[in-house]
């Protein structure tokens, strides 16, 4: 019975792992979305304040952009093995936002400050699914607040800082059982935090149809505060059960993008971006409990560092109308052994299309539409368990996502 106490007391490690691949977001703009995210060797609209924030020297004047991303991810576990059952997670659609805002200052010095969900999702399964024990509702989302200044050293050279201040929050919500007892207990814990960081960036057009971008989002370190909920389950252990406050830290990772933007011919644009994600900074998780009845604990996470390769291009077909497409490819950071359903990632595939029209001189939309094909992933290694005995939890894992994103832009 004690073991599987110490199992409910690290639930709270489930709560770092939905910072994997799966839950950041890149997909802040639907003009670089449509490009298959490669944007920060172009980074010529306010966007550029994720993408690259030295690009913004491009934008003279002020100018507004705002917009939203509908995602729409589908995922099922065929398990656990030998048996081919198949469980499927319940639909979710979820709307990050993003707002950006750009401020010429003079000839050479710009400003800008942007809002942004970069970390989010989460995933639902059935109360009385077969891995309940491991996930039931895992959910999760952040606030990124980006000042940034920008300083065009020359025509071709621009540089960048910017200072962040994010907010989270989550909630993951599993169940567990108590041999030789009868009956579940449902945990549920809620947690929120801030964190610091900082982003830069630097554009340099070695000539007007060739330019090369490179930026950086720093680590953010989020001190997490929250309690612990237990319902249901055998009467014997209701004064095991983690209740009252808790606490971690959880460090978002590092992120360095490399970028090209080439103009072949007079209207077409050819971008590639190759992007690194330190996530090997997350190797470890500390739980502090307020209730001294319950003892620190350390859980190993072990995440890998991973990398996004992308392609983008766009056309413009008359003055108020360009056409863009994409492809990207992106390396989950989850080894085999540690994957569970919390977080059912997989390297993937992602295919974009999208246009942007003028409505005006100073008024655009951006449209654009992702489908992300995640490769099937069969565990025969697990580490992790679902019911008492340590059972593994092996079988395979399939998911698809579907993203539509809308950009309005405003410009004086």
């Amino acid at each position: 019975m004690f073991k599987n106490i110490g199992q409910i007391i690290l639930i709270f490690s489930v709560a770092v792992k939905i910072y994997g691949g799966g839950f950041q977001i890149n997909e802040q703009g639907a003009r670089a979305m449509a490009m298959g995210g490669a944007f920060t060797g172009l980074a010529n609209d306010p966007s550029a304040l994720y993408f690259n924030p030295a690009g913004i020297t491009q934008l003279s004047g002020t100018h507004f952009m705002t917009g939203v991303t509908l995602i729409l991810p589908s995922s099922s576990f065929r398990g656990p093995s030998p048996s081919t059952t198949e469980y499927k997670m319940k639909d979710q659609t979820f709307n990050p936002i993003n707002f950006y805002g750009t401020y010429q200052f003079n000839n050479e010095l710009y400003f800008g400050l942007s809002v942004t969900n970069q970390y989010g999702l989460g995933t639902l399964w059935d109360d009385n699914w077969v891995g309940n024990t491991m996930a039931v509702k895992t959910d999760l989302k952040t606030f990124f607040f980006n000042a940034v200044a920008a300083y065009k050293l020359t025509d071709q050279l621009s540089v960048s800082a910017g200072f962040v201040y994010a907010l989270g929050n989550v909630e993951i919500s599993r169940y567990t059982s108590f041999a030789p007892f009868t009956g579940m207990a449902k945990v549920t814990l809620k947690g929120d935090g801030h964190a610091f960081g900082f982003t830069a960036g630097i554009l340099y057009k070695m000539i007007p149809e060739l330019s090369f971008g490179l930026s950086l989002r720093s680590q953010a370190k989020f001190n997490l505060t929250g309690d612990a909920n237990s319902e249901g389950g055998p009467a014997a252990v209701q004064p095991l059960l983690p209740k009252g406050g808790i606490s971690s830290e959880i460090t978002t990772p590092l992120n360095i993008t490399f970028g090209i933007a080439a103009q072949p011919i007079t209207k077409l644009t050819v971008t590639a971006d190759f992007q690194y994600i330190g996530w090997s900074s997350y190797d470890y998780l500390k739980v502090h409990f307020s209730d001294p009845t319950f003892t620190d604990q350390s859980s190993y996470r072990g995440y890998e560092n991973t990398f996004i390769i992308r392609f983008g291009a766009e056309y413009q077909l008359i003055d108020n109308l360009a056409f863009r497409g994409g492809i990207l490819y992106d390396k989950n950071p989850v080894k085999d052994e540690l994957l569970d359903p919390t977080l059912p990632d997989a390297n993937r595939l992602g295919f974009n299309v999208g246009f942007g029209y003028k409505l005006a001189q100073n008024i655009s939309v951006d449209v654009a539409y992702l489908f992300l094909r995640f490769a099937e992933r069969t565990i025969t290694n697990s580490q992790q368990s679902y019911t008492w005995g340590n059972a593994p939890f092996n079988g395979t894992y399939n998911s698809t996502a579907h993203l539509i994103a809308f950009n309005l832009s405003y410009n004086f």
